[in-house]
Formats: C-alpha cells, sequence, structure tokens
C-alpha cells in the first residue's frame, strides 16, 4: 500500500514538472523567436558571441533529443495493436 502512494505522489510530481516544464519551453521558444525577427542568421553567426551560440545549440539539441524519444513513444503506443508501453 505504501508504494501505491508513492506511485501516486510521483503521478503528481510528474504532472507539476511536465507543466513547469511547458512554461519554460514556451519562455525559450519566444526568447529564439524574438532573435530570429529581429536579426538575420549571419548577422547572429558574425556577431553572437560563438561560446553563448554553441551552449545554446547544444541546449536545443538536448531537448530536441528528449522530445522526440518522447514522441515516438507515444508514435508507438498510438499504433494499432499495440499497447500502452
Amino acid at each position: 500500500m505504501v508504494s501505491a502512494v508513492k506511485k501516486q505522489i510521483d503521478v503528481v510530481r510528474l504532472t507539476a514538472d511536465l507543466a513547469a516544464a511547458k512554461v519554460e519551453l514556451l519562455s525559450a521558444q519566444c526568447a529564439a523567436d524574438r532573435i530570429r525577427l529581429q536579426y538575420s542568421p549571419q548577422d547572429i553567426v558574425t556577431f553572437g558571441e560563438r561560446q553563448t551560440l554553441e551552449q545554446s545549440i547544444a541546449s536545443a539539441e538536448a531537448v530536441y533529443r528528449f522530445f522526440s524519444q518522447i514522441g515516438a513513444q507515444i508514435k508507438n503506443a498510438q499504433e494499432p495493436g499495440r499497447g500502452k508501453e
């Protein structure tokens, strides 16, 4: 019975963490859109700090890889004849 209660707490925490991540990702997307709309890619490469750009790219790639894995699992779970995995 204790493990069932712990699982419920973990689900609540997961739900809260996902909601917070959603807001933070939306904020990051808005920041990227502001830069994208104001500057050309060439200006960003020419005048942007290289280390900042490389770290930003690495972060975006890590987020992409993580959510691609989640998306693939969602797609697999929705395929006909497959149960939830």
